[in-house]
């Protein structure tokens, strides 16, 4: 059953698209169907055929470069279906068609797509405060339009003439996860022949967004140094596959904690982060979870890669790490000159938990 109808009418009057939902949940095995209708009109159609398509997308550029070839836009995955003359698409009559029906009338044709398992997750980069036009990134938009044939590129299809819903593909964090990652490093200085020994660790394989997140940290100080203070960062790495050499890595956490750790000595202690988009609003080209309209959104969600899937279908991946960092005063009469860092790095996977049903 639909909660709500989401519907958007062609400028001419001809044609009305209607969906129950926006959000299409990608359950690793299969994803979930596209269940909706359009209102047609047939008076005035003439010669001309009534077509609705799925189409999957990459854009990278802002529209209004297009003119000049500085946009890029490429279908990944593109599906189309003759909805009126009927040429025998006849979807499986669900709950959600029937409500949608009702909303549409006599007029209402039925249509259903499924979207294939090996396709990205929506996902956006955030915008800087003067970019206008729509965001970069992987999108899902069904439209439905007149038109003499499905894909003809000589034909102008006049915008009037169309009317489209953009759609989400999310991803919700698995049921069965396993224990954190674990990194250590040992370290020795100049003018020192004892090292530190540094180990952080993740209680969780998977972190839900705006969750805390507890770092543990064990030190152990065999020098005669002092560790001053203890950094911890979050990166988020985004890698543009369509591009074999984009790939950018952006800050999205940096916290400072004034732990002291003297020379020949012991430190064990859980260090808490939460990273958040809130805290990063005016960094252009983040990634983000897809998004519809203005609505909120959050950091995006770590690419799950499946086996045997091919990377440059996906558009864009997305990854995070942790690095904690021991920053290390130099001792003795060198003072600064031999002041150091220690750092390990942890892999960390950010995701949404499953609704509950």
């Amino acid at each position: 059953m639909a909660d709500k109808v989401y519907k958007k009418t062609s400028g001419n009057g001809q044609l009305t698209l209607y969906l129950g939902k926006r959000d299409f949940v990608d359950h690793v095995e299969s994803v979930d169907t596209v269940e909706g209708v359009v209102k047609i009109d047939p008076a005035d159609l003439e010669d001309r055929k009534v077509w609705i398509q799925l189409a999957c997308a990459f854009r990278y550029g802002r529209e209004d470069l297009d003119v000049i070839g500085l946009s890029f836009r490429k279908d990944i995955w593109i599906q189309h279906i003759q909805l009126y003359p009927n040429a025998g698409h006849k979807p499986t009559l669900t709950e959600m068609h029937d409500t949608l029906l009702k909303k549409a009338g006599e007029q209402g044709h039925p249509f259903t797509f499924t979207i294939p398992t090996n396709l990205p997750c929506s996902v956006t980069l955030q915008p800087g405060p003067d970019d206008k036009g729509k965001a970069c990134g992987v999108d899902f938009e069904v439209k439905a339009y007149v038109a003499k044939s499905a894909d003809d590129p000589d034909e102008k299809v006049d915008k009037k003439d169309t009317c489209r819903l953009i759609i989400r593909k999310i991803q919700f964090a698995p049921d069965n996860t396993g224990s954190g990652q674990k990194a250590e490093i040992c370290k020795s200085f100049m003018m020192s022949d004892k090292p530190v020994l540094l180990e952080a660790s993740l209680d969780k394989e998977i972190y839900y967004h705006g969750d805390p997140i507890p770092i543990n940290i064990k030190v152990k100080n065999e020098t005669n140094k002092v560790v001053k203070k203890i950094k911890v960062t979050v990166d988020q790495t985004t890698d543009v596959v369509l591009y074999s050499a984009d790939k950018y890595t952006k800050n999205v956490l940096t916290e400072e904690f004034g732990e002291t750790i003297e020379g020949s000595a012991n430190f064990e202690k859980s260090l808490t982060i939460t990273p958040l988009l809130s805290t990063n609003k005016e960094k252009r080209g983040l990634a983000l979870d897809g998004r519809l309209k203005d609505e909120d959104t959050n950091l995006a969600s770590t690419t799950i890669i499946r086996a045997g899937m091919d990377k440059e279908i996906l558009g864009i991946l997305v990854s995070y790490k942790v690095k904690v960092n021991l920053m290390v005063s130099g001792g003795g009469l060198l003072g600064g000159l031999t002041a150091s860092d220690v750092t390990v790095e942890l892999p960390l996977t950010l995701m949404h938990p499953k609704p509950k049903d």
